[in-house]
């Protein structure tokens, strides 16, 4: 890639770690990239609100088209001011998944269209909110509108050789849901508890019960369950606790094995609750789908890989981490493609974590290989 375009994307990756915003409100962040590529490009740029996408148009496109796509969201964590000459600006806000860098790869990748050209059509997608999991529902069904007959994304992976693209076919990254239950029943004096109605006991039968709600399931995939919060009554010490609240991270290789194993805990929660007298209500957020990659997409990835000199490994399980990628994939066969940032780098979501540059070269890399298989 051209030594002066390099620069300036690097420099534009650091603009935006400077001004990070949070998922759904990446109105600025959104105009940094598309003046940056209308500055650098002819690409046609259309604004679809909350994300935009950029378009090469071939003069006579032999192939289907095909679609990357990037997120550009950040995370609500501190960022520590000292740790970068470029640090977050924004107290309590910060790129620390790497999607400052995505986007910044994906405005080099349209430099290299717009300078080598294609012979297919290639949209490149600027998704929003991916890491509350309502990004891509919103936009994937451009995808259809659009005709494009393939899609992929690449997604930076700490700890990881520098360069190793990594993928599988069928499951790479599990589906997931956050589960908030709320148990209420009857407060009394802390001297006369048999009055009332305290849910402690119930909450702890909950989660002691987690992994028989598991075997139950019979999932041939990963299921797993992460206790995330417990909240039960208030410190006031003549008063027994009547309210109480269990949140659950749960995920599962098979999205038809974690919705029967969501459908087992709610069942317990269920028996549980009438047989303490208790009230029970339900609450989902942060619903993401399985991320399945089409075997004969993996195989082009490979292909590519090999094509550029680029080391391949072939995952044997699935990541556990989600990504909204899924519902793309759901219009369109594609990959998403996990590519080493080096083992030295702290890991994703960590206050330490920073993107490494040299990655911007190398998703552009692989993207034009993608393309050109």
């Amino acid at each position: 890639m051209d030594d002066m375009i390099l620069s300036q994307v690097k420099e534009l990756r650091h603009q935006l770690h400077m001004h990070p915003e949070l998922s759904g409100q990446e109105q600025e962040t959104k105009l940094r990239l598309m003046r940056f590529i209308k500055d650098t490009t002819g690409l046609d740029v259309v604004d679809k609100g909350k994300w935009f996408y950029a378009k090469y148009s071939a003069k006579a496109p032999n192939r289907e088209p095909i679609a990357f796509r990037a997120d550009m969201d950040a995370l609500p964590t501190y960022e520590d001011p000292e740790l970068l000459p470029y640090s977050s600006l924004r107290p309590g806000i910060a790129h620390k998944c790497g999607h400052d860098g995505h986007s910044s790869a994906m405005c080099a990748f349209a430099w290299d269209l717009w300078t080598n050209g294609a012979d297919r059509d290639v949209y490149l997608i600027f998704q929003h909110a991916e890491e509350d999991g309502t990004g891509a529902m919103e936009c994937c069904s451009f995808i259809e509108e659009a005709g494009i007959a393939e899609v992929y994304a690449v997604h930076n992976m700490p700890g990881v050789p520098f360069g190793h693209a990594q993928t599988r076919p069928g499951t790479v990254n599990m589906a997931s849901v956050g589960i908030e239950y709320t148990l209420t029943g009857t407060p009394t004096h802390a001297s006369t508890p048999e009055l009332g109605k305290n849910p402690a006991r119930a909450l702890s039968e909950m989660v002691l019960a987690l992994d028989d709600s598991k075997a139950a399931v019979g999932a041939q995939g990963l299921i797993l369950a992460t206790v995330i919060q417990m909240d039960l009554g208030e410190r006031a010490f003549g008063i027994s606790a009547s309210r109480g609240k269990l949140l659950l991270t749960v995920r599962g290789e098979n999205e038809n094995e974690l919705q029967a194993f969501i459908e087992a805990l709610n069942l317990k929660a269920t028996d549980l609750c009438k047989a303490y007298g208790l009230q029970l209500s339900i609450e989902y957020y942060d619903r993401f789908p399985e991320t399945r990659n089409d075997a004969d997409a993996v195989s082009k990835v490979q292909r590519a890989c090999e094509a550029i000199g680029m080391p391949f490994d072939l995952l044997e399980d699935p990541i556990r981490t989600s990504e909204d990628f899924g519902y793309f994939l759901m219009k369109a066969p594609g990959a998403l493609i996990w590519l080493g940032a080096g083992e030295d780098v702290a890991p994703l979501h960590n206050a330490g974590f920073d993107y490494n540059d040299s990655l911007l070269a190398e998703t552009c890399r692989i993207f034009r290989a993608i393309m050109e298989q």
